[in-house]
This record gives structure tokens, sequence and C-alpha cells, in this order.
């Protein structure tokens, strides 16, 4: 069998004396392993690194078989990240929980925001909010997508202001009021879309709002915590 994607590195671990094993997310495959020939050596090492863009090939003789890759680089995200600890901490965040997804499972709306992600971290402006969306993105690809059009208690689409941590739907403001000690805060920028700034305060929000529900929802069941490289995340961005 042999098939070719495009696809972004996720993890790679040493195999033998000169190869590797390298993960993908891949557009058509979804999350795909396969062994590297070389993978170990000098010309390899800067390709297969995580965040990286690559073409594949992919061949085994049976599908449920490990197969091998051969990679050709696209776009170097990782080099672009290490300018700096915070998209670099963003990318190695996008990667690990990517790695949640089940294997050979085919999500290509994720792989394009996934895309979307990269391609603007070395915007600062942009891209935390943008992550924010891609975690929110990721829930929903796994089945526990969030409600933020309407309020769970009035159906009103006005003044919507919190989230319910239990059942992941908005609420507004008036019908919040009584608990909203009890409730999560909704960023505008989610609530309302893109705009021109973004408070640092609101990217706060929106990484507290999508952490509970990966923490409870995703990781928790599974035995599973937050990735270290986004607690990293959050305290270079100072929120």
């Amino acid at each position: 069998m042999e098939w070719r994607d495009e696809g972004v590195i996720l993890s790679v671990r040493p195999h033998g004396e000169t190869s590797a094993i390298a993960e993908l997310f891949t557009r058509a495959h979804g999350r795909h392993a396969g062994l590297v020939k070389g993978g170990r050596s000098r010309r390899m090492r800067p390709v297969l690194q995580i965040g990286n863009q690559v073409e594949a090939t992919w061949k085994g003789r049976l599908a449920e078989h490990l197969g091998t890759f051969r990679v050709e680089l696209v776009r170097a995200h990782a080099a672009e990240a290490m300018a700096a600890p915070a998209p670099l901490a963003a990318l190695e965040t996008l990667a690990a929980f990517t790695r949640l997804l089940p294997e050979r499972d085919p999500h290509p709306n994720l792989y394009e925001v996934t895309l979307f992600v990269l391609g603007y971290l070395g915007e600062d402006e942009v891209w935390p909010a943008l992550l924010v969306r891609w975690e929110l993105t990721l829930l929903d690809e796994l089945g526990f997508g969030l409600d933020l059009e309407q309020c769970a208690a009035t159906g009103r689409r006005e003044g919507l202001v919190y989230v319910s941590p239990r059942s992941g739907r908005a609420v507004s403001a008036e019908a919040g009021a009584p608990y909203k000690g009890r409730l999560l805060p909704l960023p505008p920028f989610l609530r309302d879309g893109p705009a021109a700034h973004i408070a640092r305060e609101d990217i706060a929000a929106g990484f507290a709002l999508t952490g509970h529900f990966l923490e409870t929802r995703v990781l928790a069941p599974r035995g599973l915590a937050l990735p270290e490289a986004r607690g990293r995340l959050l305290s270079y961005l100072r929120v």
C-alpha cells in the first residue's frame, strides 16, 4: 500500500542507530506514524522537528502496519518559532493536544485550522487568540464542542458574557448574574468575532475557558493533565 499526503510533525523518537519513528498529523489520514529511514541523519534532523509542515509518502505491506515515511520539508515552522519562547511553547502545546486525536482518524477541518495558526506564529498580536480558537475546534472534533451561540437559560443571542462550566453553554449577563461566581467568563473575541485589539485579560479568559473543558472532559477521564508546555506558554504570555 502507498499514499501521499501533507502533514505536520507531532513527535519524533529514535529507532535503532540511524532511523526515527515520526508521528504526523496529516490532512487525509489523520494522526499517523511511520518509520523514517535515516531520520537521525544530519540532513533529516532539521526536517523532523515538531511543527514542521511536510509532504509525506507512506508505504506499508498492510494498512495496519507501521510502514515507512519519506518526508520532504514544506515549511519550517519549528525554526521560525525558535526566535521566541512563547511561539515555541505554543507549537509544542498544539502538537501535544493533537496527539489526543484517535490514530488514523481524519480531521481535515482541524488540520486546516492548525496550518492557519502555524502560519501566524510570527505575529504576536494575532496567534494567542487563534490558538484559543484552535483549542475550541479541538474540543468540537473530540465530541465536546461548546455552544456559545445562545443563552442556555433564555435562548437569546444577545448579551452573552458567561459559559456554564458544567454544560459548556453560553449564559447572558442577566440570566447569569445570580451565579456569576460559578460561571466562566466568555471573552468578547469568542462572542463577537475578530477584533482589532484583544486585551490580555481576554486572552487569559479564553485559555481558562478552553483549559477547563480540555482538562475536565478530555484529559481527566484519561488520567492525563494539561501539557507542561501549555503552562509555560501561559507564563510567557503573562496570562
